[in-house]
């Protein structure tokens, strides 16, 4: 009990100081008793069609990590200006669960060594049954449709999409695997498919230390996800194409591995975007199934994978 109470003040003091509140930091959100199924709170409006949906994945660090942290100016200017999650939580340790939620509605596995092939619904299959096109934009992907393992500093568990049986086994749906770099030519051409998935490497995801730096301080990862930030993403949402018809959504796939916490921990997500509502703080609880199911109802799928067809979309967040 002491230690919930704990829990509690710790949030209520991190929205207080840096966020201006995060209302919803009584113990049923805080301590994870929420729902992720309950309907959406009383009033939200509907998700509306969005053109270009993008995610952008973030690594191992809690909400109290992120949320108001010196180190990540760029990411809590966001929080600030659109939407900020505040009750949101990961559903696993260690990773490779986590993004399979997200592109699955299913944990799939917990092992990060996996290499097997995923045969299940997934958002790769949905988005062929839809005709909706499709990117992963994995920066330091050796080659454009690599479903292989590691090469360092890409982690292939951080790409799910590689795992999918609907993309190792077309040659046309591999080809949508592409290096980061192919990111800002595709901005820069006003040609970003309707969905993509943005996956930094390990030195810039704030799951390692940033390049050249054998050893750094846990601030040395945010300021360096930050920086990666604000130099690949702020033009995304300067864009006219993102302006017209745009949603982002940058996700901490997981908390410290001590936040078991809903199964994944409490973790910050922020979502962005000109039907984003401005300075609004989500108070609900949710979890990557509710992101899966937002996208889902975002792109006007027919079908969602997994949890996502029965998870209650993030509506709250949109104006």
């Amino acid at each position: 009990m002491e230690f919930k109470s704990a829990a509690t003040a710790i949030v209520a003091i991190v929205c207080t100081l840096f966020l201006g509140g995060c209302g919803g930091t009584g113990a049923t959100g805080t301590l994870g008793l929420g729902n992720p199924n309950s309907p959406p709170p009383s009033g939200s409006p509907a998700v509306p069609h969005i053109s270009h949906v993008v995610l952008v994945m973030e690594e191992n660090h809690s909400f109290a990590d992120v949320a108001g942290s010196a180190a990540m100016p760029y990411l809590n200017s966001l929080a600030q200006q659109y939407s900020l999650m505040t009750q949101y939580y990961a559903d696993t340790h260690p990773s490779i669960g986590n993004y399979f939620e997200l592109t699955t509605g299913q944990i799939i596995t917990n092992d990060d060594a996996f290499s097997g092939t995923v045969s299940d619904a997934n958002l790769a299959r949905q988005f062929a049954t839809d005709q909706k096109s499709w990117r992963v934009y994995a920066e330091g992907l050796p080659a454009t449709g690599y479903t292989g393992g590691d090469v360092y500093p890409y982690a292939r568990h951080h790409n799910p999409f590689s795992y999918f049986s609907d993309v190792i086994n077309s040659a046309a749906a591999q080809q949508n695997l592409v290096a980061f770099s192919q990111f800002s030519a595709d901005l820069n051409a006003g040609s970003l498919p309707a969905f993509s998935l943005v996956i930094p490497n390990l030195n810039n995801d704030a799951h390692d230390c940033p390049a050249g730096m054998a050893t750094c301080a846990d601030s040395d990862k945010l300021a360096a996800a930050d920086a990666w930030l604000r130099n690949n993403i702020a033009p995304l949402l300067s864009s006219s194409q993102f302006q017209a018809s745009g949603l982002l959504f940058i996700v901490f796939d997981e908390s410290e591995i001590i936040d078991i916490v809903n199964g994944g921990g409490h973790v910050a997500a922020i979502a962005a975007g000109t039907q984003v509502k401005g300075g609004y703080q989500a108070t609900a609880t949710y979890q990557h199934q509710n992101l899966l199911s937002t996208v889902c109802a975002a792109m006007a799928l027919t079908a969602c994978p997994g949890a996502g067809q029965s998870a209650a979309p993030i509506s709250e967040i949109f104006k």
